[in-house]
């Protein structure tokens, strides 16, 4: 027999080795003679595909669970509330309901046997139409006097609670008036009736903190303030050499007192380098009423700011002194 030539079944081969792999991996056996065939390109990412709708759906849940849930969970926890929320500041006409206030008042507070019917009437221009009658005084007799304004509470740009002091058929008492204020104070009205307070009681002074005296500064500056005094009340034209340069002291008007006596000087120690040079001091002067028969004496208290400039001291300030009975 004769014996079949091989080179038709090695070019079989040949053309079978070009074909291009099929899909994916088979798990039949590879024939003999040709390469296994590869996986196609991108099929073993697909997995990853997947992953990442997984994260953009899980993403796009959360936006939608918060964009429905927050404001059902505000609502929850903070529930509308119907009143107004404060403001900082409240537009009420101040001095204008105050001024209205006294008026007011000096009619209130004072009432005479047999004037019922004027009063009323002169109460009703700062009244609500009809109401005067509910202020009339059932006999008696009032007397107000020394009518002034406490404090001006503003409740909000309308409404205010107006406190007076006043001294009532001879006591001291206070006096609420409620106003009602309408375009910036243009148009006020008394919105209620008045209420009698106590009077502000008497405070009581704190304790003083103690202060390290200079008694070495307070000898220098003796004599220079006993001088200061007495140009301040009686030698204008002295003052200036007292006074630090640019310092603004006014001198008292001519004949209003004399320098007597200067007492209870007070200077502090320095508190730190470079801070003696300028020290506020304390000191109680005793003046001479000026005059003919002038021989009263009147002690009063003062704070000065003084400066040191080389061995000269001189005045910065004057005004009175806080707490001088601490």
């Amino acid at each position: 027999m004769a014996r079949k030539s091989t080179a038709g079944r090695g070019a079989a081969m040949v053309e079978d080795a070009a074909v291009p792999p099929a899909d994916g991996w088979q798990d039949e056996p590879v024939a003999r003679g040709r390469r296994p065939r590869r996986p196609r390109s991108g099929a073993g990412g697909r997995w990853w595909v997947w992953v990442g709708r997984a994260f953009l759906w899980a993403f796009i849940l959360v936006v939608l669970f918060n964009g429905v849930w927050q404001p059902i969970r505000s609502g929850l926890a903070q529930p509308e509330s119907t009143e107004p929320e404060p403001t900082d500041t409240v537009d009420f006409p101040h001095t204008a309901a105050a001024a209205f206030a006294v008026r007011f008042a000096e009619l209130y507070l004072n009432a005479a046997p047999g004037g019922a019917n004027e009063r009323a009437d002169a109460l009703a221009a700062f009244l609500p139409e009809g109401r005067a009658s509910s202020l009339n005084l059932s006999g008696g007799e009032l007397t107000g006097e020394n009518i002034e304004v406490l404090a001006v509470d503003a409740r909000d740009d309308n409404n205010a609670v107006v406190r007076l002091s006043a001294d009532l058929n001879g006591s001291p008492v206070s006096l609420d008036v409620p106003v009602y204020a309408e375009d910036g104070g243009s148009a006020l009205v008394v919105s209620g009736q008045p209420a009698l307070l106590a009077a502000p009681g008497r405070a009581q002074l704190p304790d003083e903190p103690g202060v390290e005296s200079d008694t070495d500064a307070r000898d220098e500056l003796e004599p220079i303030l006993e001088g200061f005094f007495e140009a301040y009340a009686q030698t204008p034209e002295h003052l200036s050499r007292y006074l630090e340069p640019d310092a603004e002291v006014a001198a008292l008007p001519a004949d209003t007192v004399e320098f007597a006596d200067l007492r209870d000087l007070t200077v502090p120690a320095a508190t730190g380098a470079g801070s003696g040079d300028a020290r506020q001091v304390r000191a109680t002067v005793v003046w001479r009423l000026a005059g003919e028969g002038g021989s009263g004496e009147l002690a009063q208290s003062y704070q000065l700011t003084v400066v040191r400039e080389g061995e000269n001291w001189y005045v910065r300030d004057l005004q009175g002194a806080p707490n001088s009975f601490g």
